[in-house]
């Protein structure tokens, strides 16, 4: 393949990736200050969808309870998706200092991170997620804030072998 035609498929195959390259950037507007005991503590419901970068989309919906005791923040969540599947996974957090936590839950792969700045709170992890069609590993960049309205908002960036494959957004209210 010449290289002038093999230079113009590379860049409509990264067109698509460029979209979703990026960790989340910080929502801006008027943010509630939030840290991950407030997001977390207590019962909530949520609905979310992943949408992978040929644009097709996986609905969600996922009620969390979490409790606190010390510096161990727990966080049952109990997933239902649009295709039947239903999953029941559980965050353990650990303060690790001022603004910092370390979190594990089944499917991660190594311990995530998480680093609050007072209106953000910033996951990383990497985690074996598993679907109808099988088990993939995939990494992930949350962005979690809450809105003036009470909503709170989780947005990623989803990696695979280190190349964004897609997006989430999980929205919960109390």
């Amino acid at each position: 393949m010449p290289l002038r035609r093999r230079a113009a498929l590379m860049l409509m195959l990264a067109a698509p990736l460029a979209a979703c390259a990026a960790a989340p950037a910080d929502p801006g507007g008027p943010l509630v200050p939030l840290t991950l005991e407030q997001a977390f503590t207590g019962r909530s419901t949520g609905a979310g969808v992943f949408r992978d970068i040929t644009g097709t989309e996986r609905r969600f919906t996922a009620h969390l309870n979490g409790t606190l005791r010390g510096d161990r923040l727990t966080v049952i969540e109990d997933f239902v998706y649009d295709d039947g599947q239903q999953d029941r996974l559980t965050w353990v957090f650990d303060r690790a200092g001022p603004g910092r936590w370390t979190g594990r839950r089944e499917d991660t792969v190594g311990t995530a991170a998480v680093a609050e700045d007072g209106r953000t709170i910033r996951l990383t992890y990497t985690a074996d997620f598993r679907s109808l069609s099988g088990t993939t590993r995939l990494g992930f960049a949350d962005v979690i804030y809450a809105r003036p309205d009470g909503l709170i908002v989780n947005d990623a960036v989803v990696t695979r072998f280190g190349i964004p494959v897609g997006r989430v957004r999980f929205e919960i209210r109390r």
